[in-house]
This record gives C-alpha cells, sequence and structure tokens, in this order.
C-alpha cells in the first residue's frame, strides 16, 4: 500500500485549533496593549505630578517677586519723598543766603531801612521754617 499525500491532506491544523490560536494571540495583544496603557497612565501620573509641584514652585516664587516689588516700589516713594524735602530745603536756603547777601549790600551801601527791612524777612523766613520741621 502506497500513501500518497494529495493536497488535500498536507498537515494543516483543523480550523477550530487555528481560531483559539488566533484567539489567544488577540488576548495577548490585548493583554500587552492594557499593561503598556497602565505603564504609561502611571508614567503621565508622575509627569503629571512633577509638573504639579514645579507650578507651585513658581507661584511660590511669583509671589516673592511680587513681594519683593512692593518692597522696592515703596522704598522708591519713600526715596522720592526724601528727595523732595531735600529740594524744598535746599531751595529755603538759597532764598535765605539771597536775602542775607541782599542785607551786606544794602549794609554797605549805608540803607539801614533797607538792611533792617530784609533782616525782619529773614527772620520770619526762618522761624516759619522752625515751626515747619
Amino acid at each position: 500500500m502506497r500513501m500518497t499525500f494529495s493536497s488535500h491532506t498536507h498537515l494543516h491544523p483543523p480550523a477550530a485549533i487555528k481560531k483559539r490560536c488566533h484567539l489567544s494571540r488577540i488576548k495577548l495583544k490585548g493583554k500587552l496593549a492594557t499593561k503598556e496603557m497602565r505603564r504609561r497612565a502611571v508614567e503621565l501620573k508622575g509627569e503629571m505630578e512633577e509638573i504639579s509641584e514645579e507650578q507651585m514652585v513658581i507661584k511660590e516664587e511669583q509671589r516673592q517677586v511680587g513681594e519683593k516689588l512692593e518692597a522696592i516700589e515703596e522704598e522708591c516713594q519713600k526715596l522720592r519723598k526724601e528727595t523732595n524735602v531735600i529740594i524744598q530745603r535746599s531751595a529755603q536756603t538759597q532764598l535765605r543766603l539771597a536775602l542775607m547777601f541782599q542785607i551786606l549790600k544794602a549794609r554797605q551801601q549805608n540803607d539801614f531801612t533797607k538792611a533792617a527791612h530784609l533782616t525782619l524777612l529773614l527772620r520770619g523766613m526762618i522761624s516759619t521754617s522752625a515751626v515747619k520741621h
């Protein structure tokens, strides 16, 4: 007896086995995909936490910068006021010096009435500035 192999008798697995293998591959791919998604979700969660921490640090640094800017602005305002006071005092000093010079000039010219009048003005100016300070 001679056996001949026809094209129908090739060693192919039956259809049921093929179907089970195919389903097993699909399940395996699904499990791998699910595992990969879980891994990626954990990774993303970690990245989100890191970003959240960085945002909190940035927010705190912005708050600190805001406080520093506010302090600088207050200091600038204070310096402006002090500068204005110095300018006013300098102007008053210039006026007093001008009056003193006029008094000396009037005395040199023997104009004692004018010198007395200018002296009264100078005393008034000095007394009002003493009251302000």
